[in-house]
């Protein structure tokens, strides 16, 4: 059988984190959500938000994407 283009899909279910912050964090993540309803006209709720925060913050950081390009081209799992 020839190889396709297209590789296999990596795993896609998402993990369920739960986790406490501190009550200054919440009140900067609600004003972050009104900030983003007021940019977009979306109302989306916290829990949603973040994990797009996350990724977005994790993106930016230059020394780990390129600790985790390595890593993920050296065939280790993530």
């Amino acid at each position: 059988m020839s190889a396709i283009r297209l590789s296999k899909l990596p795993e896609r279910t998402p993990i369920k984190l739960a986790l406490s912050i501190l009550p200054e964090l919440h009140q900067m993540l609600a004003e972050y959500a009104r900030l983003y309803q007021a940019t977009y006209g979306s109302e989306e709720p916290i829990q949603e938000l973040i994990p797009q925060m996350l990724a977005a913050f994790l993106a930016s950081d230059r020394t780990f994407m390129k600790a985790w390009t390595t890593r993920a081209s050296e065939g280790a799992q993530p």
